[in-house]
């Protein structure tokens, strides 16, 4: 052993990291036994080997070149870098530190490297990166919380969902934008099963921070320690606002179904003697000569008539149409809808904007009944742009194409409707206008209609501003 070296070197056998002793060329002087063992080389081959041969090819100028640094400077330094031997790559922190003879002036010309294999942490750390890069990425509101619940942890798709700041959330309970829908014995199950190591599953409605209602699937997972004790809990919400929105159609579509039934039976039991009626009152105005009586009977037949149109409107909207369907031209089945709502005297203030798209197909309908429903708008709309009285009154009629389906929009500037009252707008006899103004059947009738072509109808609207309902119709029914 050179007399420099005034240690037995044999004191570092029992460290983990791999240490050496080098020359100014990088020969390897000396070597513990975790470098032996970690780089499956024998003594002998790592006995005066270079230590930069063990370097991974792409580090090796870089590594020779900071520890020429380090020689020229006398000063250490640490840096990342890989060692391979054979197939083994292991990903290492290098310590090199000159070796300095106090008794001599001259530079060092050795130097002391402690490599340490942080190949696990490199995993570790790839690992926790690859998970923070599907958090912040997922369209998952995720949230991690400490073992008391205070959040440490949110994505960005949380601070969207919830609308408040991470500095609002960090720290605080997810209580804060708790809706108190759910009891205190819901949250107890909760907290009970999360806190004996198990997943709990349920259906939540929180408030955001403007107020709406937020409504999801909450899985929440236990986060484990090494020892086995619980650290944290990692929550991921799954948007439950689609499916909700699919529900209450469904709910809604059934319930016009049993309408429809009902409507039908109606129609038919009060059909009958209403007619009777009316033939008593044709009766009873021709053989009168009181003129007092023949002005209240001529109300009674108007009221009648009234009547019979509600009756009209329901056996067309309850029973299957007899129409045969033709090649309907859906552009000139718009542009007479329109003609036909410009003769009313209410409209002659109103623009009418068209904008239509030339290469929408024909498709089988029967073109008296989706022409009626076009009319149907049109008139609500003129209607409650009368009401709302406002200069620049105009209605915004558009059809174009996606890759399934015929889009027809009919936008207008009108009062617009409550959002409470949206809901019910196409319920039948349900009308936000004034009494004798309307039989509240024109959406109703309007909504089977596009049914029975396997169509769709919604409406969308601001109270005060307008209101737009858009039609779709399959290209293939």
């Amino acid at each position: 052993m050179d007399k420099r070296f005034t240690f037995d070197f044999e004191l570092f056998n029992n460290f983990q990291g791999m240490c050496f002793i080098l020359s100014e060329s990088g020969d390897i002087l000396k070597f513990n036994k975790s470098a032996s063992i970690n780089l499956n080389l024998s003594s002998g081959e790592l006995q005066n080997a270079n230590f930069f041969k063990i370097i991974e090819a792409s580090f090796q100028e870089y590594i020779k070149e900071i520890f020429s640094k380090c020689l020229n400077s006398n000063k250490g330094t640490t840096i990342p870098c890989k060692f391979q031997s054979g197939e083994k790559i292991l990903a290492v922190n290098l310590f090199i530190n000159p070796y300095h003879d106090e008794e001599s002036k001259q530079p060092p010309t050795y130097c002391f490297v402690l490599a340490r294999d942080i190949t696990e942490e490199k995993k570790i750390e790839m690992d926790f990166l690859r998970f923070f890069n599907v958090a912040e990425n997922t369209v998952n509101p995720l949230q991690i919380t400490d073992i008391n619940g205070n959040m440490i942890y949110v994505n960005p798709a949380f601070i969207t969902a919830s609308g408040y700041s991470r500095e609002e959330l960090l720290g605080k309970n997810p209580n804060i934008f708790s809706s108190r829908r759910h009891s205190p014995k819901f949250w107890k199950k909760m907290w009970d099963t999360i806190s004996s190591g198990k997943v709990w599953v349920g259906d939540v409605e929180n408030r955001k921070k403007n107020g709406e209602s937020f409504h999801t699937q909450l899985l929440i997972s236990p986060i484990l320690g090494n020892n086995g004790n619980i650290e944290g809990f990692f929550g991921v919400h799954r948007d439950l606002s689609e499916k909700r929105t699919l529900e209450k159609q469904l709910i809604h579509t059934q319930k016009m179904e049993s309408i429809g039934t009902l409507a039908a039976g109606i129609a038919h039991e009060v059909g009958n003697p209403l007619a009777s009626i009316s033939a008593l009152v044709q009766v009873s105005i021709r053989y009168t000569t009181d003129n007092l009586v023949k002005e209240k009977l001529e109300l009674v037949k108007n009221q009648v008539n009234r009547i019979s149109k509600i009756i009209r409107d329901l056996v067309d909207f309850s029973r299957p149409s007899n129409y045969e369907l033709r090649m309907t031209d859906i552009n000139r089945n718009i542009t007479e809808a329109v003609e036909i709502t410009k003769v009313g005297v209410k409209a002659k203030d109103i623009l009418f904007q068209l904008d239509l798209n030339d290469e929408i197909p024909v498709l089988p309908l029967v073109a008296d009944q989706i022409q009626q429903v076009f009319v149907n708008i049109l008139l609500n709309a003129v209607d409650a742009m009368q009401e709302s009285g406002k200069p620049g009154s105009r209605i915004d009629i558009k059809s174009e194409l996606d890759d399934e389906n015929i889009i027809i929009t009919f936008s207008d500037t009108g009062t617009g409707i409550k959002e409470e009252n949206i809901p019910k707008i196409f319920e039948p006899f349900f009308t936000t206008k004034k009494e004798g103004r309307g039989t509240g059947l024109g959406l109703w009738v309007s909504y089977g209609i596009i049914k029975s072509f396997q169509g769709d109808i919604k409406v969308k609207s601001i109270h005060g501003e307008g209101t737009t309902f858009t039609i779709s119709l399959p290209l293939q029914s």
